[in-house]
C-alpha cells in the first residue's frame, strides 16, 4: 500500500508506485486527491483493507493524525517511514500494536533488493 499516493510524476510516492509495480508488487493506493496511477485508482480516506503486508508512507508527521488508529485497524505487517515522514513518537505506539516500523526509502530498498 502506498499511503499518500500522488498522480504527480515528480513526487516520490508516484515514483515508488511505478517501481513497486515494475517489481510486480500488488498495490493499493491511498491519497487525498482523485486520480489513478498506471490504472490503479487512488482511494480516499481510510478504506477498509485486509491482508496489507507493507504500508509505505508518503505523508509528513503533520498529516499523520489518524494514522495510528488506521494502522491498528488494517494491521499491516510493517510501515516504511520514507524520508520526510519520520515520526519517532508514533513508532512506539505502532510497535506496541505489533506493527514493524522501518525508517527507510522504498526506492532504495527496491533498487537494492532489500524491500521484501
Amino acid at each position: 500500500m502506498v499511503y499518500g499516493a500522488s498522480t504527480n510524476p515528480e513526487r516520490y510516492a508516484y515514483k515508488a508506485t511505478e517501481l513497486l509495480l515494475a517489481h510486480r508488487h500488488e498495490l493499493v493506493l491511498v491519497g487525498n486527491k482523485t486520480g489513478e496511477v498506471s490504472g490503479i485508482p487512488i482511494l480516499h480516506g481510510h478504506p477498509e483493507l485486509a491482508d496489507v503486508d507493507t504500508m509505505t508512507l508518503y505523508v509528513g508527521p503533520q498529516n499523520q493524525g489518524e494514522l495510528l488508529d488506521y494502522a491498528r485497524r488494517i494491521k499491516p505487517r510493517r510501515i516504511i517511514f520514507n524520508p520526510g515522514t519520520e515520526n519517532p513518537e508514533l513508532y512506539t505506539e505502532l510497535e506496541k500494536a505489533g506493527i514493524q516500523v522501518e525508517e527507510a526509502c522504498t526506492l532504495v530498498l527496491l533498487h537494492t533488493g532489500q524491500f521484501d
